[in-house]
């Protein structure tokens, strides 16, 4: 997406009632301050709250002898993170300004806590990667932008910050960006609308082109950063009309005999009420409308087919409901159902299958190694796994696979896993939801990696990393 065509869209772009993103990039990138700065900056922030972290920072020292609020420890929580200036788990805050709701994943930028950037990440609408102006790409960002395209983020926002510190320099400005339009290029971030990618000069201990455009960038031309995350489209919007419906069944609801006199105290059909039976769990994907036929996908079994007489939420019937609203789904015909099963719309989903090709970022310190035996959790079931191979890992410095025997902490690769059981797996390409599976490890029940389906290498796919 250019400058040009987002500003234009500025003042058409109807906002979503809420809007997720990340903050992601290098350690000491200013991530915390920024997210401090869009926080103090939109009124977000509560009086004791800054009152506590003014007397924090005057204690501190922070700004010398102008005084001023370090924006940072509204986001380091931890007294480790406080202690060491740096951040450590990811840290969720919620804002709103009058044009939309957020929440905000601020992500930590060491090497060894990747994988909270890839948590941070994996449900965000957009993800606002930082660089530093004085340090330029580094392999960090070059593993969060592949991270991001692997995790097909809908929006990623590079923001340049620190651009004070280079004298607001534009040429500074201009080659960050071509190099990471040319890392953009090599990993295919950007191209047939996997991402938009948007390069925006800021300041955040300053403030310039984080809420408001920045005078001090006359060669700027864009819109500061919350314009941007104001008005860009959520992931479920530019998805609603593309994807079929999935619905994991996460709870059977079958009222007992007991719960009869309720039912006459609150005025119900007691033969009705008795008669009750729906599926409750959370529509991943699509939408649903009362008379649809949708089929059952059991392992095992063979997708039965049947008809969505009604869907109730919160004690009232509804007669369509869309992804990602919780609901319970009652079907027109007698099917045994339990949790772990998926109702989808008829005629959409591939028949289940036992062998999961997958692209896997790696998050423990425990390598994973062909033979190994773990957990895999795909939807609302959890399914034992033997992982026959790995295939290879991501090179971050050519972005090309290379052979591997094994992954290792941080590493993005290649593998393929036996089942247990068939499940219904979707490639990740075209379903971003119910395409994603965890690795766990069996014994102590941590997770392993974030898993990624991808298709038979014998099918279409390319055999280039596919992200």
């Amino acid at each position: 997406m250019s400058t040009e065509t987002l500003a234009a869209g500025l003042e058409t772009a109807l906002p979503t009632t809420l809007f997720r993103f990340a903050t992601a990039g290098s350690v000491d990138d200013g991530k915390s301050t920024l997210v401090g700065r869009l926080l103090h900056d939109s009124k977000a922030i509560l009086a004791d709250t800054l009152d506590a972290v003014a007397r924090t920072s005057a204690d501190r020292g922070f700004g010398g002898e102008k005084g001023g609020i370090d924006l940072a420890l509204l986001t380091d929580g931890l007294r480790a993170e406080r202690e060491q200036g740096i951040t450590i788990d990811v840290a969720y805050r919620y804002f709103a300004t009058d044009r939309r709701s957020f929440i905000l994943a601020d992500c930590p930028g060491h090497v060894q806590y990747t994988k909270n950037t890839v948590t941070g990440a994996s449900t965000a609408d957009a993800v606002v990667v930082l660089i530093d102006a004085r340090k330029g790409v580094l392999e960090q960002t070059r593993r969060h932008l592949s991270v991001l395209q692997l995790l097909r983020v809908a929006h990623v926002i590079v923001a340049v910050n620190k651009i004070d510190l280079v004298d607001f320099g534009e040429q500074v400005f201009r080659d960050i960006e071509a190099d990471v339009q040319k890392v953009a290029r090599e990993l295919g971030l950007g191209s047939d609308g996997v991402a938009d990618l948007l390069v925006v000069p800021v300041s955040a201990l300053d403030g310039d082109n984080v809420v408001d455009r920045s005078e001090r960038t006359p060669w700027y031309t864009g819109p500061a950063l919350l314009e941007v995350l104001e008005t860009l489209p959520a992931a479920d919007e530019l998805e609603a009309e593309l994807e079929s419906f999935r619905f994991p069944v996460q709870l059977v609801i079958r009222p007992q005999g007991a719960l009869a006199p309720d039912a006459v105290a609150a005025g119900l059909d007691v033969e009705a009420y008795r008669d009750y039976r729906a599926y409750a769990g959370q529509i991943t994907e699509g939408s649903v409308k009362v008379g649809d036929e949708v089929s059952v996908i059991s392992p095992g079994h063979e997708p039965r087919t049947t008809t969505v007489i009604g869907i109730d939420f919160a004690g009232q019937s509804l007669e369509e409901a869309a992804a990602p609203q919780s609901v319970a789904v009652r079907l027109a015909d007698e099917i045994d159902i339990a949790r772990g099963d998926t109702i989808a719309a008829a005629g959409t989903v591939r028949e289940s299958t036992a062998d999961l090709y997958a692209s896997l970022a790696w998050l423990s310190p425990k390598p994973l190694r062909e033979g190994q035996k773990v957990l895999v959790k795909h939807g609302t079931r959890t399914v034992q796994a033997l992982v026959r191979n790995v295939t290879g890992k991501l090179d971050l410095a050519t972005f090309n696979v290379e052979p591997a025997s094994n992954l290792e902490l941080n590493d993005i690769g290649h593998a393929q896993l036996r089942l247990s059981a068939a499940l219904p797996l979707e490639n990740y390409l075209h379903h971003r939801r119910t395409g994603a599976f965890l690795v766990i490890d069996p014994i102590d029940g941590n997770t392993l990696a974030a898993g990624l389906v991808k298709d038979h290498p014998g099918d279409h796919e390319d055999e280039r990393y596919v992200i």
